[in-house]
């Protein structure tokens, strides 16, 4: 099953479908949350909600555009929806850190100096306005073309080009700064 249809959608039980999305996208719309909300445990409750509201919409779904693609709106709306809500504004989560299991074998010293490189970045994009974090993971971390993430985004691919150009400059200005 590449891409379910219209057809496919009709022909299949609702529960079977909706464990076939989970299982395919689950973990992308995960990653994606996690890219709004910075906090694993709330990433994980938001994409329980996507799911739960994908389940409850699926006969909106019109085939207009590819399953996957409606699932990333809906998930790109909900995480947008709870930035602005009173609870997220007003409450406070705060998130134990994991613990460190590292292995004598992996402190090689080129692994400790990519992970140093790879968390300052993770760091600088996670500082990132949401407008420039969406459009930066959507095409380097999920490796979507501009034309998508404008679809998905609801702006234009122009719009999407002049965010990813200006991102990157924030990206350099913060790592080098």
């Amino acid at each position: 099953m590449d891409e379910l249809t219209i057809e496919a959608l009709a022909a299949v039980d609702k529960e079977e479908l909706i464990d076939e999305i989970m299982n395919r996208y689950g973990q992308e719309i995960l990653q994606l949350t996690f890219s709004y909300v910075n906090n694993k445990a709330i990433a994980e409750d938001l994409t329980q909600d996507i799911f739960v509201k994908c389940y409850k919409n699926l006969h909106t779904y019109n085939g207009k555009s590819k399953l996957r693609t409606w699932l990333w709106r809906i998930a790109i709306n909900h995480c947008k929806d709870f930035l602005k809500s009173w609870y997220n504004k007003n409450v406070v989560i705060t998130e134990e850190a994991p613990a460190m299991n590292v292995t004598k074998k992996e402190m090689v010293e080129e692994k400790v100096i990519q992970k140093e490189v790879d968390d300052q970045l993770i760091t600088a994009v996670m500082s990132l306005p949401i407008k420039y974090r969406e459009v930066i993971y959507l095409h380097y971390y999920e490796d979507m073309p501009i034309k998508e993430i404008a679809l998905l985004t609801e702006v234009s691919n122009n719009t999407i080009k002049t965010r990813l150009r200006r991102a990157k400059e924030l990206l350099k200005e913060r790592l080098e700064g």
